[in-house]
C-alpha cells in the first residue's frame, strides 16, 4: 500500500480537526494540504512504530506547531480575531489538546504524543483551557433539528455549559424565521430535517442575514469534509458526546468575538 492509500482515510478527519483548530475551511485545508505534501515528496517522514492517523497526526502538529504564519493569520483576520485576554489566556496548545481529546478521540496518551507532552501535562492542560473558555465564552444558541429528543438533549447540554438556547427549530423555514426573530450568536444545524427541508439550505439563508458560527451535525462527517468545495469548518458526528459538544463549540465562539452572550 502506497503513502496515498495510507493516508487517505484519516484525511477527513485531520481537515475536520485543522478547521477547528485554525478557525475557518480555507487555513485548516491549506495546512492539511501542506503535511499531506511533505510526506508525499519525503520532506517528512511518518514516525515509525505507530499507526498511521497517530503519525499523520503528529506531522500535521509538527508542521503547524513550527508554523508560526497561521496564528498570525486567524489572529489578525478580522474575520476570526479575539479579544486581547483571550488570545493570552488561552493557547493554541490547550485548544488542539481538547480537540484531540474530545472531538478526535484520542486518548490522553495518544494526544500526548502528537503534541509532544506528557499525558499528565496535556490532561492539566486540557482543564485549564475547559476552565478558561467557559468563563470566558458563553452565547445564545439557535438549535435546528427534526428529531426533539435530540434537540432537547442538545438544549440540555448547552444549558449546562452556560450558553442560552434561545429557540428550536424543526425545520428549514421555522429555523429562518426564528434566527431573524432571535439573533442568534451560534447555530447548531442538523443537516437532514426529513420532510422539513434541508439544514445546510437553512443556514445558507440565515447567514445571508447577518455572520454567526455555525456547527453542523451529522452522522456522515466524511462526506462534508473532502477538501473540493466550500464545506462547514465546524461539524459533529452523531452520536455524540457532552465533551465533544463542548469542545467544538468552544473552538467556534473562540474564533467569533462577536457573537458571546453580554
Amino acid at each position: 500500500m502506497n503513502m496515498t492509500e495510507t493516508l487517505a482515510p484519516h484525511l477527513p478527519y485531520l481537515r475536520r480537526y485543522a478547521r477547528a483548530l485554525m478557525g475557518t475551511q480555507k487555513l485548516g485545508d491549506a495546512q492539511v494540504r501542506k503535511t499531506l505534501s511533505a510526506l508525499l515528496s519525503g520532506e517528512r517522514q511518518l514516525p515509525e512504530g505507530v499507526p498511521p492517523k497517530l503519525g499523520l497526526y503528529r506531522t500535521f502538529q509538527s508542521i503547524w506547531s513550527g508554523d508560526a504564519a497561521p496564528v498570525r493569520e486567524v489572529q489578525s483576520s478580522s474575520e476570526t480575531a479575539r479579544p486581547d485576554n483571550l488570545l493570552k489566556a488561552i493557547s493554541a496548545s490547550g485548544r488542539a489538546a481538547l480537540l484531540l481529546t474530545s472531538v478526535e478521540a484520542f486518548s490522553l496518551e495518544e494526544a500526548g504524543f502528537i503534541l509532544s507532552v506528557s499525558p499528565k501535562d496535556l490532561e492539566r492542560n486540557i482543564l485549564d483551557t475547559q476552565d478558561v473558555i467557559d468563563r470566558l465564552l458563553a452565547s445564545r444558541v439557535l438549535i435546528i433539528e427534526d428529531e426533539p429528543i435530540i434537540a432537547l438533549d442538545l438544549e440540555n447540554l448547552l444549558t449546562e455549559l452556560g450558553h442560552e438556547v434561545v429557540a428550536t427549530a424543526a425545520t428549514r423555514d421555522e429555523a429562518v424565521t426564528k434566527a431573524r426573530l432571535e439573533r442568534p450568536g451560534l447555530v447548531l444545524a442538523d443537516i437532514n430535517l426529513g420532510e422539513g427541508g434541508s439544514g445546510i439550505d437553512a443556514v445558507s439563508e440565515i447567514l445571508e442575514s447577518f455572520d454567526i458560527p455555525v456547527i453542523f451535525v451529522t452522522a456522515y462527517p466524511e462526506r462534508l469534509l473532502t477538501g473540493e468545495r466550500p464545506e462547514p469548518t465546524y461539524m459533529i458526528a452523531k452520536p455524540f458526546l457532552p465533551e465533544t459538544i463542548q469542545a467544538t463549540v468552544s473552538q467556534a465562539l473562540f474564533f467569533h468575538p462577536d457573537t458571546s452572550a453580554a
